[in-house]
This record gives structure tokens, C-alpha cells and sequence, in this order.
């Protein structure tokens, strides 16, 4: 049996989905790095993150999602807001859409903090971790609400910490 309680995931940039704006690809400030790129412009955007951990069909088993980190810069000026949200979706029948549950968690730094024009490392700690059973997912939405003063966004990755029991 495996039971190692620090597993990590990275997702990477080229996985998350964006919502309104204009968003590139580009090199990243480090060598060899991407990020998705948003130019300045009013707007709100909704970032959708997959987070990609091994299910399983026996409980207790696959992964127990404990938190999720996101790297972004606010490259010029800041957010408005930046509000994430954690779902856990149940797959659904045929003719049926799924079932997102919202799932509480803690944030590091605090709303205040995540806004800010600097390179953040937004830690979502999930307030009752979960095993993630074979028919179900977790989403990550990141809602960011830019002002029009030349404030620019880099999306830069995740990282799902988990344990992993086989």
C-alpha cells in the first residue's frame, strides 16, 4: 500500500480556461517559463482551473485534496478583486448536467493581500480535505475584476498539494 501524505501536482498555465479579456501566450519573466497573458482593459474575468488529482472508485483511496496553490502576477497596477471559489462537481447521468458543490476553504494572503500589482502565490486551504472519488472533479474559479488603468495579468500555474493513497 502507498500512503505518502505530500504529494504535489503542478498544473500549468496552458490548462487554466479564461472568460472574457484578451489573453496571449507569452514567455515568462523567468527563462523557459510561460504564462497566459491578459492586457490591460476594464473587465472580469473568470478563470477556470481544473485540478487534475488521481481519483478512485474504492474509498479512501486516490487523493485527499488538502490545498491549491495559484501563481499570478498583477504586472501594472492591481485588481479590483480577485475571488476564488473551490468546486467539487459530481459527474452526472446522461441528460443531466453536474453538480458543483462550493467547498469551504482559508486563503493566504486574505482578499486584501491577493490584489496587490506584485507576483502572489494564492493558497487555498481546504477547510475539511476530501478524497476524490472516481466520478467526481474539482474546479477552481478565480474571478478577477480589473480597473482600466493599465493593469495587466500573468497567469503562471497551480499546484495541487494532496495525500495519495493506492
Amino acid at each position: 500500500m502507498i500512503h505518502d501524505t505530500h504529494m504535489c501536482l503542478v498544473i500549468p498555465p496552458t490548462l487554466f480556461h479564461c472568460v472574457t479579456g484578451t489573453w496571449t501566450w507569452t514567455a515568462g519573466v523567468v527563462a523557459g517559463s510561460i504564462a497566459k497573458h491578459r492586457a490591460n482593459a476594464a473587465d472580469t474575468t473568470t478563470i477556470t482551473i481544473p485540478i487534475t488529482v488521481p481519483s478512485n472508485a474504492s474509498a479512501l483511496k486516490g487523493a485527499y485534496l488538502k490545498s491549491i496553490e495559484i501563481d499570478y502576477d498583477q504586472v501594472t497596477h492591481h485588481s479590483t478583486s480577485v475571488t476564488p471559489l473551490v468546486h467539487l462537481v459530481t459527474r452526472s447521468a446522461d441528460g443531466t448536467p453536474p453538480a458543483p458543490v462550493a467547498q469551504a476553504f482559508t486563503q493566504d494572503p486574505d482578499a486584501a493581500g491577493s490584489i496587490t500589482a506584485d507576483t502572489h502565490k494564492l493558497v487555498l486551504t481546504i477547510t475539511t480535505p476530501f478524497w476524490v472519488a472516481n466520478d467526481e472533479y474539482v474546479l477552481v474559479e478565480l474571478i478577477m475584476v480589473h480597473p482600466g488603468d493599465a493593469a495587466t495579468t500573468d497567469l503562471l500555474g497551480a499546484v495541487a498539494n494532496f495525500t495519495l493513497r493506492l
